[in-house]
Protein backbone atom coordinates (compact mmCIF):
# COMPACT_ATOMS: atom_id res chain seq x y z
CA UNK A 1 0.00 0.00 0.00
CA UNK A 2 0.85 3.90 -0.36
CA UNK A 3 2.58 6.28 1.88
CA UNK A 4 0.11 9.45 1.96
CA UNK A 5 0.70 12.72 2.60
CA UNK A 6 -1.95 15.25 3.13
CA UNK A 7 -1.16 18.59 2.78
CA UNK A 8 -4.15 21.60 4.34
CA UNK A 9 -3.88 24.88 5.73
CA UNK A 10 -6.14 24.72 8.87
CA UNK A 11 -5.53 22.99 12.27
CA UNK A 12 -7.82 19.74 10.86
CA UNK A 13 -9.53 19.33 14.01
CA UNK A 14 -12.71 20.59 12.37
CA UNK A 15 -12.32 19.38 8.99
CA UNK A 16 -14.60 16.68 8.33
CA UNK A 17 -13.84 15.32 4.95
CA UNK A 18 -10.01 15.92 5.69
CA UNK A 19 -10.33 13.65 8.64
CA UNK A 20 -12.68 11.16 6.89
CA UNK A 21 -10.26 10.86 3.90
CA UNK A 22 -7.98 10.03 6.07
CA UNK A 23 -9.12 7.31 7.80
CA UNK A 24 -10.63 5.33 4.89
CA UNK A 25 -7.06 5.37 3.58
CA UNK A 26 -5.93 4.06 6.88
CA UNK A 27 -8.56 1.45 7.34
CA UNK A 28 -7.63 0.54 3.47
CA UNK A 29 -4.13 -0.08 4.37
CA UNK A 30 -2.29 3.12 3.62
CA UNK A 31 0.02 4.87 5.83
CA UNK A 32 -1.03 8.80 5.95
CA UNK A 33 0.40 11.83 7.71
CA UNK A 34 -0.87 15.04 7.50
CA UNK A 35 0.58 18.29 7.49
CA UNK A 36 -1.53 21.19 8.73
CA UNK A 37 -1.01 24.43 10.73
CA UNK A 38 -1.64 25.80 13.93
CA UNK A 39 -5.55 27.31 14.65
CA UNK A 40 -4.17 30.66 14.99
CA UNK A 41 -1.45 31.72 11.72
CA UNK A 42 0.04 33.09 14.07
CA UNK A 43 1.25 30.99 16.67
CA UNK A 44 4.77 30.70 16.60
CA UNK A 45 5.08 26.68 17.52
CA UNK A 46 3.49 23.74 15.85
CA UNK A 47 2.29 20.20 17.64
CA UNK A 48 1.29 16.59 16.37
CA UNK A 49 -1.24 14.07 17.64
CA UNK A 50 -2.50 10.85 16.26
CA UNK A 51 -6.10 10.24 15.50
CA UNK A 52 -7.73 7.24 14.21
CA UNK A 53 -4.27 5.87 13.30
CA UNK A 54 -3.03 8.40 10.97
CA UNK A 55 -0.81 11.20 12.35
CA UNK A 56 -1.50 14.84 11.92
CA UNK A 57 1.34 17.50 12.32
CA UNK A 58 0.88 21.39 12.77
CA UNK A 59 3.68 23.27 11.22
CA UNK A 60 3.27 27.30 12.13
CA UNK A 61 3.76 29.55 9.63
CA UNK A 62 7.58 30.31 9.78
CA UNK A 63 8.49 33.44 11.91
CA UNK A 64 10.63 34.77 8.68
CA UNK A 65 7.22 34.78 6.65
CA UNK A 66 5.53 35.85 9.44
CA UNK A 67 7.48 38.52 9.83
CA UNK A 68 7.74 39.48 6.26
CA UNK A 69 4.36 39.40 5.58
CA UNK A 70 4.01 42.06 8.38
CA UNK A 71 6.85 44.27 7.84
CA UNK A 72 5.08 44.78 4.43
CA UNK A 73 1.88 45.27 5.06
CA UNK A 74 1.92 47.28 7.87
CA UNK A 75 4.13 50.93 7.02
CA UNK A 76 4.25 51.86 11.19
CA UNK A 77 6.82 48.65 11.29
CA UNK A 78 9.15 49.71 8.77
CA UNK A 79 12.07 50.36 11.45
CA UNK A 80 11.79 47.41 13.27
CA UNK A 81 11.12 45.30 10.32
CA UNK A 82 14.65 46.58 8.59
CA UNK A 83 16.48 45.80 11.64
CA UNK A 84 14.87 42.64 11.99
CA UNK A 85 15.64 42.11 8.25
CA UNK A 86 19.32 43.38 9.29
CA UNK A 87 19.38 40.78 12.05
CA UNK A 88 18.38 37.91 10.41
CA UNK A 89 20.94 38.33 7.43
CA UNK A 90 23.91 38.78 9.68
CA UNK A 91 23.38 35.84 11.58
CA UNK A 92 23.75 34.14 8.05
CA UNK A 93 27.12 35.08 8.10
CA UNK A 94 29.83 33.50 8.64
CA UNK A 95 31.17 35.05 12.33
CA UNK A 96 34.54 35.55 10.43
CA UNK A 97 33.02 38.21 8.28
CA UNK A 98 34.14 41.72 9.43
CA UNK A 99 31.27 43.80 10.66
CA UNK A 100 31.08 46.73 8.54
CA UNK A 101 30.61 44.46 5.66
CA UNK A 102 28.24 42.68 7.14
CA UNK A 103 26.00 45.33 8.21
CA UNK A 104 26.18 46.67 4.04
CA UNK A 105 25.58 43.30 2.96
CA UNK A 106 22.42 43.32 5.49
CA UNK A 107 21.21 46.80 4.23
CA UNK A 108 21.75 45.50 0.50
CA UNK A 109 19.46 42.28 1.27
CA UNK A 110 16.92 44.09 2.98
CA UNK A 111 16.62 47.01 -0.08
CA UNK A 112 13.90 44.96 -1.88
CA UNK A 113 11.54 44.58 0.28
CA UNK A 114 12.09 48.30 1.56
CA UNK A 115 11.41 49.08 -1.79
CA UNK A 116 8.54 46.95 -2.06
CA UNK A 117 6.73 48.58 1.19
CA UNK A 118 7.57 51.76 -0.23
CA UNK A 119 5.67 51.19 -3.66
CA UNK A 120 2.77 49.84 -2.06
CA UNK A 121 2.46 52.74 0.00
CA UNK A 122 2.61 55.07 -2.39
CA UNK A 123 0.58 53.64 -4.89
CA UNK A 124 -2.17 52.47 -2.66
CA UNK A 125 -1.93 55.87 -0.59
CA UNK A 126 -5.63 57.01 -1.32
CA UNK A 127 -7.37 53.72 -2.46
CA UNK A 128 -8.38 52.18 0.59
CA UNK A 129 -9.71 48.86 -1.41
CA UNK A 130 -7.08 48.46 -3.46
CA UNK A 131 -4.44 48.76 -0.05
CA UNK A 132 -6.47 45.71 1.36
CA UNK A 133 -6.02 43.33 -1.86
CA UNK A 134 -2.52 44.47 -2.24
CA UNK A 135 -2.04 43.51 1.75
CA UNK A 136 -3.95 40.21 0.67
CA UNK A 137 -2.49 39.34 -1.51
CA UNK A 138 1.02 40.04 0.46
CA UNK A 139 -0.14 37.57 3.06
CA UNK A 140 -0.75 34.88 0.38
CA UNK A 141 2.54 34.91 -1.36
CA UNK A 142 4.62 35.31 1.78
CA UNK A 143 2.60 33.85 4.85
CA UNK A 144 0.79 31.08 3.09
CA UNK A 145 2.84 30.18 0.28
CA UNK A 146 5.84 29.97 3.45
CA UNK A 147 3.89 27.37 5.16
CA UNK A 148 3.32 25.64 1.78
CA UNK A 149 7.09 25.73 0.98
CA UNK A 150 8.39 24.75 5.30
CA UNK A 151 5.54 21.89 4.96
CA UNK A 152 7.15 20.88 1.29
CA UNK A 153 10.23 20.90 3.12
CA UNK A 154 8.76 18.90 6.12
CA UNK A 155 7.67 16.36 4.18
CA UNK A 156 9.33 13.05 3.97
CA UNK A 157 9.09 10.82 0.38
CA UNK A 158 6.07 9.63 -0.37
CA UNK A 159 4.20 7.70 -2.91
CA UNK A 160 1.01 10.23 -3.23
CA UNK A 161 1.32 13.68 -2.04
CA UNK A 162 -2.26 14.83 -1.50
CA UNK A 163 -3.06 19.09 -1.34
CA UNK A 164 -6.66 20.35 0.10
CA UNK A 165 -7.69 23.28 -2.02
CA UNK A 166 -4.92 25.82 -3.82
CA UNK A 167 -2.88 26.18 -0.53
CA UNK A 168 -2.54 22.78 0.40
CA UNK A 169 -1.71 22.14 -3.82
CA UNK A 170 1.28 24.43 -3.50
CA UNK A 171 2.94 22.57 -0.67
CA UNK A 172 1.95 19.00 -2.02
CA UNK A 173 3.04 20.18 -5.53
CA UNK A 174 6.38 21.09 -3.71
CA UNK A 175 6.80 18.03 -2.20
CA UNK A 176 6.22 16.02 -5.34
CA UNK A 177 8.80 18.17 -6.98
CA UNK A 178 11.54 17.11 -4.16
CA UNK A 179 10.72 13.38 -4.00
CA UNK A 180 8.55 12.26 -7.08
CA UNK A 181 5.63 10.19 -6.84
CA UNK A 182 1.64 11.03 -7.25
CA UNK A 183 0.03 14.15 -6.90
CA UNK A 184 -3.59 14.78 -6.12
CA UNK A 185 -5.46 18.07 -5.90
CA UNK A 186 -8.67 17.95 -3.30
CA UNK A 187 -10.85 21.10 -4.62
CA UNK A 188 -13.31 21.30 -1.89
CA UNK A 189 -14.91 24.07 -4.06
CA UNK A 190 -13.87 26.80 -6.89
CA UNK A 191 -11.31 28.10 -4.80
CA UNK A 192 -11.19 31.56 -6.32
CA UNK A 193 -14.67 31.85 -6.19
CA UNK A 194 -14.78 31.35 -2.33
CA UNK A 195 -14.71 32.83 0.96
CA UNK A 196 -12.33 36.14 0.89
CA UNK A 197 -11.22 35.45 -2.32
CA UNK A 198 -14.81 35.49 -3.99
CA UNK A 199 -15.10 39.70 -3.71
CA UNK A 200 -11.01 39.99 -4.70
CA UNK A 201 -10.61 41.81 -8.36
CA UNK A 202 -9.96 39.39 -11.75
CA UNK A 203 -6.19 40.33 -11.13
CA UNK A 204 -5.77 38.90 -7.95
CA UNK A 205 -8.06 35.83 -8.92
CA UNK A 206 -6.05 35.40 -12.39
CA UNK A 207 -2.63 34.92 -10.44
CA UNK A 208 -3.86 32.44 -8.36
CA UNK A 209 -6.10 30.72 -11.29
CA UNK A 210 -2.49 30.42 -13.32
CA UNK A 211 -0.94 28.80 -9.94
CA UNK A 212 -3.85 26.86 -9.53
CA UNK A 213 -3.44 25.64 -13.10
CA UNK A 214 0.65 25.06 -13.42
CA UNK A 215 0.45 22.72 -10.28
CA UNK A 216 -2.84 20.72 -11.84
CA UNK A 217 -0.02 20.80 -15.13
CA UNK A 218 1.41 17.39 -12.93
CA UNK A 219 -1.09 16.24 -10.98
CA UNK A 220 -2.72 12.68 -11.55
CA UNK A 221 -6.12 13.47 -10.77
CA UNK A 222 -8.77 15.72 -9.12
CA UNK A 223 -11.15 14.65 -6.11
CA UNK A 224 -14.16 17.23 -5.69
CA UNK A 225 -17.35 17.16 -3.55
CA UNK A 226 -19.93 17.08 -6.54
CA UNK A 227 -20.42 16.61 -10.38
CA UNK A 228 -21.34 20.19 -10.97
CA UNK A 229 -18.28 21.54 -9.31
CA UNK A 230 -16.70 18.85 -11.40
CA UNK A 231 -17.65 20.54 -14.20
CA UNK A 232 -16.37 23.33 -13.85
CA UNK A 233 -13.48 22.53 -12.54
CA UNK A 234 -12.96 20.15 -15.69
CA UNK A 235 -13.47 23.26 -17.57
CA UNK A 236 -11.39 25.69 -15.53
CA UNK A 237 -8.26 23.07 -14.82
CA UNK A 238 -8.55 20.12 -17.05
CA UNK A 239 -7.58 17.27 -14.85
CA UNK A 240 -6.08 13.82 -16.26
CA UNK A 241 -8.53 12.84 -14.08
CA UNK A 242 -12.07 13.94 -11.69
CA UNK A 243 -12.94 11.79 -9.25
CA UNK A 244 -16.08 12.96 -7.49
CA UNK A 245 -16.61 12.39 -3.48
CA UNK A 246 -19.79 14.26 -1.79
CA UNK A 247 -19.22 15.12 1.93
CA UNK A 248 -21.65 12.62 3.31
CA UNK A 249 -21.28 11.77 6.65
CA UNK A 250 -21.11 8.22 7.73
CA UNK A 251 -24.68 6.59 8.06
CA UNK A 252 -26.06 6.16 11.40
CA UNK A 253 -28.94 5.32 12.92
CA UNK A 254 -30.61 7.49 15.43
CA UNK A 255 -31.95 6.18 18.69
CA UNK A 256 -35.70 5.09 18.43
CA UNK A 257 -36.24 7.92 21.58
CA UNK A 258 -35.37 11.48 19.31
CA UNK A 259 -32.11 13.42 21.20
CA UNK A 260 -32.77 16.26 22.99
CA UNK A 261 -29.71 17.67 23.43
CA UNK A 262 -30.41 21.01 21.80
CA UNK A 263 -33.37 22.20 24.30
CA UNK A 264 -31.40 21.22 27.27
CA UNK A 265 -28.91 23.61 26.19
CA UNK A 266 -31.27 26.07 25.17
CA UNK A 267 -34.46 25.63 27.78
CA UNK A 268 -36.63 25.88 24.12
CA UNK A 269 -39.70 24.49 25.80
CA UNK A 270 -40.89 20.57 24.14
CA UNK A 271 -43.91 22.13 21.94
CA UNK A 272 -41.94 24.80 20.35
CA UNK A 273 -40.55 23.68 16.93
CA UNK A 274 -36.45 23.79 16.12
CA UNK A 275 -35.47 25.26 13.33
CA UNK A 276 -31.48 24.48 13.12
CA UNK A 277 -28.10 26.01 11.03
CA UNK A 278 -25.29 24.21 11.61
CA UNK A 279 -21.77 25.09 10.16
CA UNK A 280 -19.95 27.78 9.97
CA UNK A 281 -21.12 31.02 10.88
CA UNK A 282 -19.78 32.90 7.28
CA UNK A 283 -20.76 35.82 5.29
CA UNK A 284 -23.83 35.07 2.74
CA UNK A 285 -24.83 31.81 4.86
CA UNK A 286 -28.36 32.97 4.89
CA UNK A 287 -27.98 33.54 9.03
CA UNK A 288 -29.90 37.11 8.75
CA UNK A 289 -32.42 35.88 6.46
CA UNK A 290 -33.24 32.77 8.11
CA UNK A 291 -33.45 34.96 11.68
CA UNK A 292 -35.48 37.47 9.64
CA UNK A 293 -38.12 34.11 8.73
CA UNK A 294 -38.73 33.86 12.08
CA UNK A 295 -40.76 36.67 11.93
CA UNK A 296 -42.62 36.65 9.33
CA UNK A 297 -46.22 35.15 9.64
CA UNK A 298 -46.85 31.31 11.29
CA UNK A 299 -43.38 31.38 12.76
CA UNK A 300 -44.41 32.40 16.60
CA UNK A 301 -43.23 29.60 18.31
CA UNK A 302 -40.69 28.21 15.73
CA UNK A 303 -36.92 28.43 17.35
CA UNK A 304 -33.64 29.21 15.72
CA UNK A 305 -30.61 27.51 16.88
CA UNK A 306 -27.05 28.44 15.07
CA UNK A 307 -24.95 25.64 16.23
CA UNK A 308 -20.94 26.60 14.84
CA UNK A 309 -18.32 29.14 15.17
CA UNK A 310 -16.60 31.84 12.33
CA UNK A 311 -16.70 35.17 11.90
CA UNK A 312 -20.30 35.88 12.11
CA UNK A 313 -20.71 35.14 15.84
CA UNK A 314 -20.93 38.91 17.46
CA UNK A 315 -23.70 39.71 14.58
CA UNK A 316 -25.19 36.43 15.74
CA UNK A 317 -24.62 37.04 19.84
CA UNK A 318 -26.34 40.74 19.15
CA UNK A 319 -29.29 39.05 16.92
CA UNK A 320 -30.11 36.77 20.05
CA UNK A 321 -30.29 39.79 22.25
CA UNK A 322 -32.42 41.83 20.05
CA UNK A 323 -36.01 42.13 21.80
CA UNK A 324 -37.84 41.52 17.92
CA UNK A 325 -36.86 37.91 18.53
CA UNK A 326 -38.56 37.55 21.89
CA UNK A 327 -35.76 35.02 23.01
CA UNK A 328 -36.30 32.78 19.84
CA UNK A 329 -33.07 32.65 18.39
CA UNK A 330 -29.75 30.68 19.65
CA UNK A 331 -26.53 30.50 19.58
CA UNK A 332 -24.58 27.52 20.66
CA UNK A 333 -20.85 26.62 19.89
CA UNK A 334 -19.63 24.23 17.68
CA UNK A 335 -19.10 20.49 18.61
CA UNK A 336 -16.93 18.34 17.43
CA UNK A 337 -17.75 16.30 14.36
CA UNK A 338 -17.71 12.81 15.77
CA UNK A 339 -20.61 14.26 18.15
CA UNK A 340 -22.56 16.17 15.97
CA UNK A 341 -25.32 13.70 14.79
CA UNK A 342 -27.11 13.65 18.36
CA UNK A 343 -27.32 17.49 18.25
CA UNK A 344 -28.60 17.63 14.56
CA UNK A 345 -31.12 14.92 15.28
CA UNK A 346 -32.46 17.15 18.16
CA UNK A 347 -33.63 19.39 15.88
CA UNK A 348 -37.38 19.91 13.88
CA UNK A 349 -35.85 20.90 10.25
CA UNK A 350 -32.11 21.88 8.79
CA UNK A 351 -32.33 25.23 7.18
CA UNK A 352 -29.30 26.24 4.85
CA UNK A 353 -30.41 29.59 2.99
CA UNK A 354 -27.04 29.81 1.16
CA UNK A 355 -27.10 33.15 -0.98
CA UNK A 356 -26.51 33.52 -4.47
CA UNK A 357 -23.89 35.26 -4.41
CA UNK A 358 -21.12 33.84 -5.85
CA UNK A 359 -20.93 30.72 -8.56
CA UNK A 360 -19.56 28.39 -5.55
CA UNK A 361 -22.54 28.98 -3.93
CA UNK A 362 -24.77 28.62 -6.56
CA UNK A 363 -22.56 24.97 -7.29
CA UNK A 364 -22.59 23.91 -3.60
CA UNK A 365 -23.64 21.37 -1.92
CA UNK A 366 -22.97 22.10 1.72
CA UNK A 367 -21.67 19.41 4.57
CA UNK A 368 -24.75 20.39 6.93
CA UNK A 369 -27.46 19.08 4.10
CA UNK A 370 -25.97 15.59 3.95
CA UNK A 371 -25.13 16.24 7.96
CA UNK A 372 -29.36 16.69 8.13
CA UNK A 373 -30.09 13.60 6.05
CA UNK A 374 -27.77 11.58 8.30
CA UNK A 375 -30.01 12.27 11.11
CA UNK A 376 -33.20 11.86 9.82
CA UNK A 377 -34.17 16.14 9.84
CA UNK A 378 -36.11 17.06 6.89
CA UNK A 379 -34.34 20.17 5.13
CA UNK A 380 -34.62 23.92 3.72
CA UNK A 381 -32.28 24.28 1.25
CA UNK A 382 -31.51 27.43 -1.30
CA UNK A 383 -33.35 26.15 -4.88
CA UNK A 384 -29.51 25.92 -6.29
CA UNK A 385 -29.48 23.15 -8.82
CA UNK A 386 -27.48 20.47 -7.12
CA UNK A 387 -29.69 21.25 -3.83
CA UNK A 388 -32.89 20.92 -5.76
CA UNK A 389 -31.56 17.27 -7.11
CA UNK A 390 -31.33 16.00 -3.85
CA UNK A 391 -33.86 17.68 -1.81
CA UNK A 392 -36.56 17.51 -4.17
CA UNK A 393 -35.52 14.75 -7.00
CA UNK A 394 -34.85 11.94 -4.68
CA UNK A 395 -36.40 8.44 -5.70
CA UNK A 396 -38.16 8.28 -2.57
CA UNK A 397 -39.73 11.78 -2.84
CA UNK A 398 -39.02 14.84 -1.56
CA UNK A 399 -36.90 15.63 1.52
CA UNK A 400 -37.72 18.88 2.69
CA UNK A 401 -37.90 21.84 0.44
CA UNK A 402 -36.29 24.77 -1.44
CA UNK A 403 -36.42 28.40 -1.36
CA UNK A 404 -35.17 31.28 -2.38
CA UNK A 405 -32.90 32.17 -0.35
CA UNK A 406 -32.36 36.02 0.00
CA UNK A 407 -36.70 36.45 0.57
CA UNK A 408 -36.81 35.81 4.22
CA UNK A 409 -40.75 34.84 2.92
CA UNK A 410 -40.00 32.06 0.89
CA UNK A 411 -37.82 30.90 3.71
CA UNK A 412 -40.35 31.20 5.77
CA UNK A 413 -42.82 29.39 3.90
CA UNK A 414 -40.48 26.72 3.21
CA UNK A 415 -40.15 25.98 6.57
CA UNK A 416 -44.05 26.09 7.51
CA UNK A 417 -44.23 23.68 4.79
CA UNK A 418 -42.52 21.03 6.88
CA UNK A 419 -43.42 22.22 10.37
CA UNK A 420 -47.35 22.12 9.35
CA UNK A 421 -47.46 19.01 8.36
CA UNK A 422 -50.01 16.41 10.87
CA UNK A 423 -47.38 14.97 13.18
CA UNK A 424 -47.51 11.06 11.10
CA UNK A 425 -46.63 12.88 7.74
CA UNK A 426 -43.63 14.47 9.76
CA UNK A 427 -42.65 11.79 11.12
CA UNK A 428 -42.90 9.24 7.52
CA UNK A 429 -40.64 12.45 6.34
CA UNK A 430 -37.99 11.59 9.02
CA UNK A 431 -37.83 8.48 7.95
CA UNK A 432 -37.90 8.85 4.07
CA UNK A 433 -34.66 11.35 5.23
CA UNK A 434 -33.13 8.68 6.86
CA UNK A 435 -33.70 5.94 4.31
CA UNK A 436 -31.99 8.17 1.49
CA UNK A 437 -29.09 8.83 4.02
CA UNK A 438 -28.75 5.19 3.79
CA UNK A 439 -29.31 4.26 0.96
CA UNK A 440 -27.44 6.95 -1.06
CA UNK A 441 -25.90 9.59 1.00
CA UNK A 442 -23.27 8.20 3.26
CA UNK A 443 -19.54 8.00 3.23
CA UNK A 444 -19.26 4.16 3.53
CA UNK A 445 -20.83 4.72 -0.24
CA UNK A 446 -18.97 7.61 -1.72
CA UNK A 447 -15.37 6.89 -0.12
CA UNK A 448 -15.12 4.01 -3.16
CA UNK A 449 -14.29 6.73 -5.62
CA UNK A 450 -11.00 7.73 -3.60
CA UNK A 451 -10.28 4.20 -2.51
CA UNK A 452 -10.46 2.97 -6.52
CA UNK A 453 -8.30 6.19 -7.11
CA UNK A 454 -5.67 5.15 -5.00
CA UNK A 455 -5.56 1.62 -6.32
CA UNK A 456 -5.19 2.79 -9.50
CA UNK A 457 -2.01 5.35 -8.99
CA UNK A 458 -0.40 2.45 -7.10
CA UNK A 459 -0.12 0.75 -10.17
CA UNK A 460 0.55 3.59 -12.67
CA UNK A 461 4.25 3.64 -14.39
CA UNK A 462 6.61 5.73 -13.00
CA UNK A 463 7.03 7.89 -15.67
CA UNK A 464 8.45 11.04 -16.05
CA UNK A 465 7.86 14.24 -14.33
CA UNK A 466 5.95 16.81 -15.75
CA UNK A 467 7.46 20.53 -15.20
CA UNK A 468 4.30 22.51 -13.61
CA UNK A 469 2.31 24.84 -16.76
CA UNK A 470 2.82 21.61 -19.86
CA UNK A 471 -0.62 21.84 -21.16
CA UNK A 472 -2.47 19.01 -21.65
CA UNK A 473 -6.46 18.32 -22.78
CA UNK A 474 -8.66 16.14 -20.06
CA UNK A 475 -11.79 15.81 -19.13
CA UNK A 476 -14.63 14.92 -16.16
CA UNK A 477 -15.33 11.46 -16.16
Amino acid sequence: MSRVIMFVYNDVRTDARVLREAGSLVAAGHEVTILGRPTKSSTPTGDHERIDGFEVVRLPVPERARTRAAWLRSPWSLRRAWVAEVRAALGRLPRSAPGLVGLLLAGIAALPWVAVRWTVNRVTADHGTLRSHVDWLIWWRTGILGWAKAAAAAAPPADVYHGHDLSGLEAAGRARQRHGGRLVYDSHEIFVESGSMATRPRWIKAILGRSERRWMGMADALVTVNHALAEELARRLQPKRTVVVHNAPEAWQPPAIRPDLIRAATGIPAADPIALYHGGFSANRGLKELAAALLEPGLDRVHAVYLGYGSQRRMLDELAADPRFGGRLHVLDAVPPAELGPWVASADVGVMAIQPSTLNHRLSTPNKLFESLAAGLPVVASDFPEMRKIVIDDPLGPLGAVCRPDDPADIAGAIRSILDRPLAERGALRARCLAAAHARWNWQAEVHGLLRLYDDLAVLPAGPSRAPGTARAGSAR
